[in-house]
């Protein structure tokens, strides 16, 4: 069994929504010709103010740790990657060369730790790179669950932006489209492997699903739920992406899926009085097909991103950097404009 414990502070809960869902190209057209279908997870990143998120590129064949104390994991990558990095202290999300995206999203029920993990001796995984540790060492979802059942560890991690506690959970998805989400309630860890294609927040998976279940009954070509909440984005996002059409256009798909991400996103400075509830304040669309990993903040003019294949991902090459705080007009491909930089610092 493995064993979980989150070494947080309490603190305040800020209303969070994020969503994630994974668009499907057209399967029949490549079946049997060893072609990939177009494949692309988009997500939004929804908080009541802006969280700093800058793009970091990292070569295969570095040496990292779970933590900076105590017992750790220890591992050198065998992938290279692109992190979407919050404050320049935690990843929030990523890609790897191979086409494995994991994308974390807030979960408010989320209990890391139980009584039993709280005092057993593990290695400690930070939260700040547990993202890391999946893109580094897998190449598919497959390999993900694999190498999650057979370590043990315990989770720990900061507080950001005043005290708020990172409840989160995961989805990870590799280029064949095999997903699975990754959660921990009441200090359990729970994998789902599954086909469907969009992660919200809470409530847990099972409730989720049992929700958007009804939803399903009443059909979307009717009526769907119009609020912000996490349940009514959720249904949203998977009538939309069941009926879409399937295209292994890159222009095409990534529109589809922009436009997806959008009718679940909450509008910039959207308040009802309460400065708390959340904001969209970017979105991210991994290529899993093509290894380009697409980001756009809401403040921004355009939509950029990052191609991996342009990317010099050999062991000792150095690790690139793209200021997005500063990038204003930014727009297509920017892996050019990233610069030589020094290895992020973990917020342990």
């Amino acid at each position: 069994m493995l064993g979980v414990v989150v070494a947080c502070v309490a603190g305040t809960f800020k209303s969070e929504a994020c969503t994630r869902v994974v668009y499907t190209g057209d399967t029949a057209a490549v079946e049997g010709s060893g072609a990939q279908a177009l494949r692309i997870v988009g997500r939004s990143l929804d908080w009541s103010t802006p969280i700093p998120t800058n793009l970091y590129v990292y070569p295969r064949g570095m040496a990292k740790v779970s933590n900076n104390k105590g017992k750790v994991i220890e591992w050198t990558s065998k992938y290279g990657a692109v992190y979407a990095v919050g404050y320049n202290a935690g990843i929030t999300e990523g890609m790897n060369e191979k086409g494995l995206a994991v994308n974390g999203l807030f979960c408010r029920g989320t209990i890391y730790n139980s009584p039993e993990a709280e005092e057993a001796d593990l290695p400690q995984m930070s939260l700040s790179v547990i993202a890391a540790w999946m893109l580094d060492n897998c190449a598919t979802t497959r390999e993900v669950v694999d190498m999650l059942k057979s370590t043990e560890f315990k989770i720990v991690g900061s507080t950001f932006d005043g005290g708020t506690v990172s409840t989160l959970h995961w989805g990870i998805t590799d280029a064949e489209g095999n997903t699975a989400i990754l959660e921990f309630q009441k200090g359990e860890m729970l994998i789902y492997e599954t086909e469907v294609p969009v992660l919200t927040n809470d409530p847990a998976w099972p409730d989720m699903l049992a929700i958007n279940h009804y939803w399903e009954g009443i059909g979307g070509g009717n009526f769907l739920p119009g609020s912000v909440k996490s349940p009514d984005r959720f249904a949203r996002g998977y009538f939309f992406e069941t009926n879409v059409e399937r295209t292994n256009d890159l222009n095409t798909g990534l529109a589809v899926a922009r436009s997806i991400i959008n009718n679940c996103s909450v509008p910039y400075k959207y308040s009802l009085g309460d400065k708390n509830l959340s904001q969209t304040q970017w979105r991210s669309f991994c290529n899993l097909r093509d290894k380009q990993y697409y980001f756009e903040q809401v403040t921004d003019l355009g939509i950029y991103y990052v191609d991996l294949m342009e990317c010099n991902l050999a062991p000792g090459a150095s690790v690139l950097y793209f200021d997005t705080e500063n990038a204003r007009n930014a727009i297509g491909n920017i892996t050019g404009q990233m610069v030589e930089s020094k290895p992020f610092t973990p917020m342990y």
